[in-house]
């Protein structure tokens, strides 16, 4: 089914047996970035269940962190024909070929938690957060926290060049700004792994006396705060208190951090991209409906305050 056909047999198509909660059965390529997170695999784990329940043949392809990967994958789907593809972009750039191959096949694409730097003309819409509010709510609650207090800050960026970790660091500097109690004294990628933000906090706490030097992490990811949750208990430090922590995500393993009293607040990013998603495509293939741009997802802060043993009972079975 193409852009075309979509428009023009709409009328045809709402005559179609309805497959189970989806208003059509579609073909749908899914190129997810890998496994690199909790979240990641959560998202992963949703978007099957989603297109399960609505009847959708979901053609899942793992990247592996590699964008030369997501490529190729995409390329298979349109030679295969499906009807839509969901993408989770690896990086924000170098996507405008492929995209377009995909638009001359008349193939909409949907984005899914990243955005690319490519014409919105490319895509049909994209679903996520609000990457650089995420980071703005994580400044904000730090700011609130230290108060008046000299507070110097490390940072765990996410992949270098991806949309998460561009926004949510834009974010943060944006809620520090006016506040010259606060400063990042370091910044470096942790590709959003545990190990990585493990080994990466390792280095700032020896360069930085033993991490005596410093008052509060920001990671651009939970699983790079736990990674470095353990490299400060490692070094003798209490996180949470010798040294604040606040991440983004809200996967299971912070809510046991946070309970724990070792992390000190999360952002939540819901890794339910797919609905939505889904929901558009429904409606386009349908009647040609044209969703917005952008299909925000609602985010939340939670802090140790908010009852993190039951929140991790809720989310430890949805595939993290």
């Amino acid at each position: 089914m193409t852009f075309k056909t979509a428009l023009a047999g709409a009328t045809l198509l709402a005559t179609l047996s309805l497959a189970s909660t989806s208003a059509f059965a579609l073909t749908v390529g899914f190129s997810q970035i890998g496994s690199e997170s909790g979240w990641r695999a959560a998202e992963t784990t949703l978007t099957k269940q989603q297109a399960e329940q609505r009847g959708v043949d979901l053609k899942f392809a793992d990247a592996q962190q590699k964008q030369e990967n997501q490529i190729k994958a995409l390329r298979s789907f349109i030679a295969q024909g499906v009807d839509a593809i969901l993408i989770a972009p690896v990086v924000a750039t170098g996507w405008d070929a492929v995209l377009k191959e995909a638009k001359e096949a008349e193939i909409p694409v949907v984005l899914l938690d990243r955005m690319v730097d490519s014409d919105k003309d490319l895509y049909l819409t994209a679903v996520g957060s609000d990457l650089v509010h995420e980071g703005k709510v994580a400044g904000d609650w730090l700011v609130a926290e230290v108060k008046d207090k000299s507070c110097n800050v490390v940072e765990l960026q996410g992949t270098t060049g991806s949309s998460p970790a561009i926004d949510r660091k834009n974010g943060f500097e944006q809620a520090l700004a006016g506040h010259d109690n606060l400063k990042i004294i370091r910044s470096q990628t942790g590709d959003f792994t545990r190990t990585k933000g493990k080994e990466v906090m390792e280095s700032f706490l020896k360069a930085e006396d033993g991490g005596k030097n410093i008052c509060a992490l920001y990671a651009h990811n939970d699983d790079m705060a736990v990674g470095a949750i353990q490299a400060i208990k490692e070094a003798g430090l209490q996180p949470g208190k010798d040294i604040l922590v606040v991440s983004i995500d809200a996967v299971p393993d912070i809510f046991l951090a946070l309970a724990a009293g070792e992390a000190n607040a999360t952002v939540e990013l819901t890794p339910n991209m797919a609905g939505p998603a889904f929901d558009a495509l429904d409606a386009f293939f349908k009647d040609g409906t044209q969703p917005a741009k952008f299909i925000q997802t609602e985010s939340k802060l939670y802090t140790q305050a908010d009852d993190p043993k039951k929140i991790y009972e809720e989310k430890k079975g949805l595939g993290y």
